[in-house]
């Protein structure tokens, strides 16, 4: 698959956007409507703002092919407030996302690769990633598949939290 990585910039939101909106509309065809709600993020003000946000830090990325334009973002930033702060140094995966495209196959490991390298070229060993706990365990699971081993468990406003980290 031929995937190139970028930066990402303000202009990238509305692309991501629509990758969240895609998936989202997976999920509720699956029955998942607990992990991000039902309602498309491109028509919820809040999450325009957190997409905006994150698309704006120096730790954003993402990933276009040839055919499908944007179809992976990835955020690496500080840890969110939410889990225990870090006790190395280290890299947080804030935010990954891939398209549900067949073309796309891939390219949550290949975003997950990157923020190794990431972490490797700022000198640290340490990923940390959260993800939604609750559901079936699948996302959880991905991220045991990439490397990643559960570390606490944790509850914001009802949704259950995974958080998994990584030595490198």
């Amino acid at each position: 698959m031929n995937f190139t990585f970028r930066r990402a910039t303000p202009e990238d939101v509305p692309a991501v956007l629509r990758l969240f909106d895609d998936v989202i509309a997976w999920f509720v065809s699956i029955g998942n409507d607990e992990q991000w709600g039902t309602e498309p993020w491109s028509t919820q003000e809040r999450q325009i703002e957190r997409v905006t946000e994150a698309c704006a830090l120096p730790g954003a990325w993402v990933t276009e092919h040839a055919e499908l334009g944007v179809c992976g973002a990835l955020v690496l930033g500080d840890a969110m407030p939410y889990v225990p702060p870090a006790t190395d140094p280290e890299v947080y995966v804030r935010l990954v996302i891939g398209s549900r495209d067949p073309r796309a196959k891939g390219v949550g490991r290949r975003l997950l690769a990157l923020a190794d390298d990431q972490a490797r070229a700022a000198g640290v060993s340490r990923l940390r990633v959260d993800c939604y706990g609750g559901g079936t365990g699948a996302l959880v699971r991905f991220y045991e598949s990439c490397g990643y081993e559960r570390i606490s468990t944790f509850v914001v406003d009802g949704w259950p939290g995974q958080l998994l980290g990584r030595t490198l």
